[in-house]
């Protein structure tokens, strides 16, 4: 897939290249011109292509986050349950 995204850089690149060297041409249009018809639509593309990676290393985070509690509930450490510790002492009260 890269080679897809630097073969459009290049043609973006001689666009730009293209555009300002023109006699009615000017560098800010060759600007403009590698904006909007190279980094733009690359940095889209990009961005959507790696979704399912993206999502793939967030269940992976999520099912070791998972064990992870799994693993200290299981091994009876004080406040693995993610509760509020109890009052150390015993409120005193009035007998009826």
């Amino acid at each position: 897939m890269y080679i897809v995204v630097i073969a459009w850089l290049y043609v973006a690149v001689m666009m730009a290249v293209a555009e300002a060297g023109h006699p009615n041409g000017t560098v800010l249009g060759a600007v403009f011109t590698f904006l909007l018809y190279g980094v733009g639509p690359v940095a889209l593309i990009v961005y959507l292509m790696g979704r399912p990676a993206r999502r793939a290393a967030r269940l992976r985070r999520e099912a070791a986050a998972d064990a992870a509690a799994e693993a200290a509930a299981v091994s009876g450490a004080p406040d693995a349950g993610g509760e509020a510790p109890a009052d150390p002492v015993a409120p005193v009260r009035k007998e009826p």
